[in-house]
């Protein structure tokens, strides 16, 4: 009796461990602008299909425990309806990790999508065929295909930030998505003419070997560089900086790309908190790097790193 039972806890236990999930996201559908004539109720079914299409979803191989699983929220901002159960939205991405040894968790991802189009019929299937991205009903598909790139970029970030090139497999998936992306009326961000600062740009620049720099400075700054600054502050502030010096010999080869302001974003104050107690000359390199890459707050950068 007691061997039959360890067989089954066995059982059990490898099944959980099998199908543990690695993220944990929450989703807020916020309907507040679209008018009274619709029953607000469907959006709250929404936000809990969403919820459970990604949380419930295995997209990794690997196994995460509780603790490991990657924190994000996705907020969608319904601004229209374009017609009967067609919506436009913006969408606004955020994920962190945690800092080795600290309770701080740094920014992965933050960024709003501004161009997405749906389709949402209450109760409808929300599912994700990797081999049938655009699927029978283009806009339908469309509301899939989105939220599926967006957890494959957050997981290539993760995993870069890890291990040197980890999220390659995921920058790949995210290829896969724009090249059979749903295509119709009303749908964009997925094509080059779409403009310079899209999906499709973003998944170009993160999975073209070409760009594997990035990758590097990714893994530097995070892993050799934040996850340091606890046990040795001065070489983990020296990493951070030759990732930066990195970056901007990146920008400098190939300007005007998405991904350096993708990464850059949000990152302002953390940056002034790491080189804060900085030697004068480790400052006056990342104030100069700093307002080369990130323009528009190189005031700021100039102020606070005297």
């Amino acid at each position: 009796m007691l061997k039959t039972f360890y067989i089954l806890f066995l059982v059990l236990f490898v099944s959980f461990c099998t199908n543990a999930q690695e993220i944990q996201a929450k989703v807020t559908v916020n309907a507040s602008r679209i008018n009274t004539t619709v029953d607000k109720k469907i959006f709250v079914t929404l936000q809990n299909q969403l919820i459970n299409f990604i949380n419930s979803r295995k997209w990794t191989n690997d196994q995460f425990n509780e603790s490991e699983k990657i924190q994000c929220s996705f907020l969608l901002n319904l601004q229209s309806i374009v017609e009967p159960n067609v919506y436009h939205a913006t969408l606004i991405i955020q994920a962190a990790r945690p800092v080795y040894n600290a309770s701080y968790q740094t920014a992965l991802v933050n960024f709003q999508d501004q161009d997405f189009t749906f389709k949402y019929i209450e109760y409808q299937p929300i599912e994700f065929n990797e081999n049938r991205v655009q699927g029978t009903d283009a806009l339908a598909a469309n509301l899939t295909a989105m939220f599926a790139y967006y957890v494959n970029i957050i997981l290539g970030l993760d995993y870069d930030s890890f291990s040197p090139k980890g999220g390659d497999a995921y920058y790949q998936k995210t290829q896969n998505i724009v090249n059979n992306a749903p295509e119709g009326n009303n749908i964009s961000g997925w094509r080059a003419f779409d403009g310079l600062r899209n999906r499709y740009w973003l998944s170009g620049n993160l999975s073209n070997s070409r760009n594997n720099i990035v990758h590097d400075v990714i893994y530097t700054y995070y892993r050799a560089g934040l996850d340091k600054l606890y046990d040795n502050e001065t070489e983990a502030r020296s990493n951070i900086l030759q990732a930066l010096t990195q970056l901007q010999a990146f920008n400098k080869e190939v300007p005007n790309t998405m991904v350096v302001e993708f990464l850059l974003q949000t990152k302002l104050i953390e940056l002034i908190g790491i080189f804060k107690n900085a030697s004068s000359d480790e400052k006056a390199k990342a104030v100069e790097i700093l307002s080369q890459l990130d323009v528009a707050n190189a005031s700021r950068y100039k102020d606070e790193l005297r």
